[in-house]
């Protein structure tokens, strides 16, 4: 599986962002639509998707890659 993909708050902000990226993969004015976009992203490349509180901590991760248990949706 290759980098993680974090949906974090940025300012005013959501942002999906890839581990080790230069830039975010969007901005987004709520976390459910950076989540969404994060989801799209790591289906297509069989990534990790790490949802951060505002408080910045993992509060949930879901795997789209080879995980024997993948969350439905």
């Amino acid at each position: 599986m290759g980098k993680n993909i974090h949906v974090v708050k940025r300012g005013d902000h959501w942002s999906a962002v890839q581990e080790k990226a230069q830039r975010s993969s969007g901005n987004f004015r709520t976390q459910k639509e950076a989540t969404e976009r994060a989801i799209e992203i790591a289906k297509n490349n069989r990534q990790e998707v790490c949802i951060h509180g505002v408080n910045g901590r993992i509060r949930q991760k879901n795997s789209y890659g080879n995980d024997t248990y993948p969350p439905e949706g």
